[in-house]
């Protein structure tokens, strides 16, 4: 697959911190409750962590109970690519970005209450967000 930033994973490894370099480049899950924007009640965007794409809208976020920021749906569908994982021993969709590959999460078709019915379960060590009117 071909993404618009291309870097080798030593310069990867030179923007990122340990920790999200674990969870982008390596999808790695942070443990569920510790994530810094689980809470985050403010209107704006949140953007992949790596390469600062726009992900999703502050609108979809929904309390899931789940321990990891959820979203119904992406900002734009091409905004994300989903992958079928098998690993683990289930099936599940990874997410990632679709500009730079990186691991942000899964996605499950039991967002119950949702326009979508979907819950897009992101670590917060992929993701960061910027306030509307920043």
């Amino acid at each position: 697959m071909s993404y618009s930033v291309n870097k080798t994973e030593a310069e990867w490894r030179e923007q990122l911190g340990e920790e999200e370099y674990a969870v982008l480049r390596n999808a790695a899950t942070e443990r569920p409750w510790t994530g810094e924007l689980l809470d985050e009640k403010r209107d704006g965007l949140y953007h992949c962590g790596a390469c600062g794409a726009e992900l999703f809208h502050s609108g979809t976020k929904f309390e899931s109970g789940c321990g990891w920021p959820s979203f119904y749906e992406s900002v734009r569908p091409e905004a994300v690519t989903l992958i079928e994982d098998r690993s683990l021993g289930m099936v599940r969709t990874e997410v990632r970005c679709a500009s730079c590959g990186s691991h942000l999460g899964h996605v499950f078709p039991d967002g119950f209450g949702t326009p979508t019915g979907d819950r897009y379960c992101m670590n917060s060590l992929a993701l960061t967000f910027t306030p509307e009117g920043s």
